[in-house]
């Protein structure tokens, strides 16, 4: 009788110390409490781009390789620059704008003869070593309006033009003034249009407008 007793006994024992050696290696060592939540995760920043959008280095600019705007292909390029063929207004054609009091170096001419934006600047620095006209006031775009109002145009060239695309876009002077004055006509500058400025005749504001295009223009120098 205490021997079936003993190895019945035993053999439980034995079970029982099983069972328990599975119950410990069934365990996971990553429990729920260790395993790393959303927001522990360090995500990378990304910059998004709106779908189709170039961008382009600001300094980039019409002519030096990259793309121009349908209609722009008059954009300041400097190959006019170096166009042997290039001849310097007549007297005739020309008209000096009255100066601005207080200021030696404000001098202005009208080029009555239309040429498209990069060849009025061309002229401008080869005939008369100046460039199209910045303005940086009110009084200056009011004393050159009243000088070309006369002339049958209703817009002139003067030496404002956008550089960079899509998001980095940004309106410049060409003599490499700082943009901190404009005059804009009610709508502009908008999304349309050209990627060159103009004075209008009657009333001085500012529109913009396709680059290749032929008008007169207004030197500084």
């Amino acid at each position: 009788m205490k021997f079936p007793l003993l190895l019945a006994l035993l053999v439980g024992g034995v079970s029982a110390l099983h069972l328990r050696s599975e119950a410990s290696d069934s365990k996971s060592p990553l429990t729920d409490e260790n395993l790393p939540r959303d927001a522990e995760i360090p995500r990378a920043e990304v910059e998004e781009y709106s779908p189709g959008e170039e961008l382009m280095p600001l300094e980039e600019e019409e002519g030096s390789g990259s793309k121009s705007a349908p209609g722009d292909e008059g954009a300041v390029s400097g190959q006019d620059a170096m166009d042997g063929d290039l001849q310097c207004p007549k007297e005739e054609d020309t008209m000096r704008l009255t100066g601005v009091s207080g200021c030696k170096t404000c001098r202005y001419v009208l080029v009555q003869s239309a040429e498209r934006f990069d060849k009025a600047q061309s002229v401008c620095r080869r005939c008369y070593r100046g460039s199209l006209a910045s303005i940086h006031s009110f009084h200056v775009n009011f004393r050159i309006q009243c000088s070309v109002r006369g002339i049958n145009q209703g817009q002139v060239w003067i030496g404002g033009r956008i550089v960079g695309w899509g998001r980095c876009t940004r309106f410049q002077w060409v003599d490499g003034s700082s943009w901190n004055f404009a005059y804009w006509a009610s709508g502009q500058p908008g999304r349309g249009g050209g990627r060159c400025v103009t004075l209008c005749t009657q009333g001085g504001h500012w529109r913009r407008s396709h680059c290749a295009k032929r008008r007169p223009f207004i030197c500084s120098f």
